[in-house]
């Protein structure tokens, strides 16, 4: 078996995680796939993977090896491509992940300008409000908002965006504004993302309120209509509310105490190397998101 068709299938398996699933991908057998990663590790003198019944994960040597073998493909695939005279544009398949909401306002507009772009281009745009590894789910770029922990990933930050506590002018006409965080304890609150009934907000110099809401719930779209009809006092990320403090539906409170502002960037995992489709939506979606004001207050 030729070492591009190794590193392929071992891509694959790495990506999927699962011989199964990479089976299926490549339309090969399971056998095959199990005889080529084995080869592999032959040829190598490693063990690429750790293996279960429930998963398949890398090893630190596997996961250094998949960084090299991606670029090492992508890099053939081009010069192949140039070749044949066909690299007028990136072609082949992306996957983008983002927070819900922001993949909703930012990033769709991004991928639809890159696939209007590059029409050999399909894109997958998984959008979730948890912390997703690029790596381990097989994404190709992914846009993360708040401190990065130290590791591989190539970042590009664009922008900021703050947390903000927020409510109905309708709410507070009836109830008040509060003029200190300590106040929210007097006052009705929806807590978006909530795992229990207890809620702690931290604030600008260490200062944390603690308080009961009225209402908890795991949606932040629900929230923010929970109080747009005037139920009571919510805190998001300004990006998430912004549509409506432009309209005037909700009203930003207590923007004096709030915490420093959360970075945004994007991630990959390619580094200088990265393929021509992953360069092309970087490019892309880091210009657009580094224009728009709503993102860098």
């Amino acid at each position: 078996m030729g070492r591009f068709h190794l590193m392929s299938v071992f891509i694959a398996v790495a990506e999927a995680q699962s011989f199964a699933a990479a089976a299926r991908k490549l339309a090969l057998s399971p056998p095959a796939i199990t005889r080529a990663v084995t080869a592999l590790e032959e040829n190598l003198g490693i063990k690429l993977f750790t293996r279960t019944t429930r998963y398949v994960r890398l090893t630190d040597a596997g996961l250094r090896y998949f960084g090299d073998a991606r670029r090492i493909l992508n890099e053939l695939d081009e010069a192949d491509e140039a070749a044949a005279g066909i690299n007028a544009g990136p072609r082949g398949h992306l996957t983008v992940t983002a927070p819900v909401l922001f993949g909703k306002y930012y990033v769709m507009p991004g991928i639809v300008d890159y696939l209007n772009r590059y029409p050999h281009m399909q894109v997958s745009g998984i959008f979730l409000d948890r912390v997703v590894n690029l790596l381990e789910e097989g994404f190709d770029v992914g846009i993360r908002i708040g401190e990065l922990p130290n590791s591989s990933l190539r970042a590009i930050r664009v922008g900021s965006i703050r947390r903000v506590v927020c409510a109905s002018p309708a709410y507070l006409a009836e109830n008040g504004a509060p003029a200190h965080p300590q106040e929210l304890a007097d006052h009705l609150i929806v807590s978006a993302n909530a795992v229990t009934p207890q809620v702690e907000w931290k604030f600008a110099d260490d200062l944390n309120v603690h308080f009961k809401p009225r209402l908890v719930i795991s949606n932040n779209d629900a929230a923010i209509e929970a109080v747009k009809h005037d139920l009571g006092i919510t805190r998001l990320l300004s990006y998430q509310v912004e549509p409506y403090l432009a309209n005037g539906q909700l009203q930003i409170i207590l923007s004096e105490f709030e915490p420093k502002p959360l970075p945004i960037h994007v991630i990959h995992l390619e580094g200088r190397f990265a393929s021509a489709k992953v360069r092309a939506f970087v490019d892309l979606i880091v210009d657009k998101l580094r224009s728009n004001g709503a993102l860098n207050q």
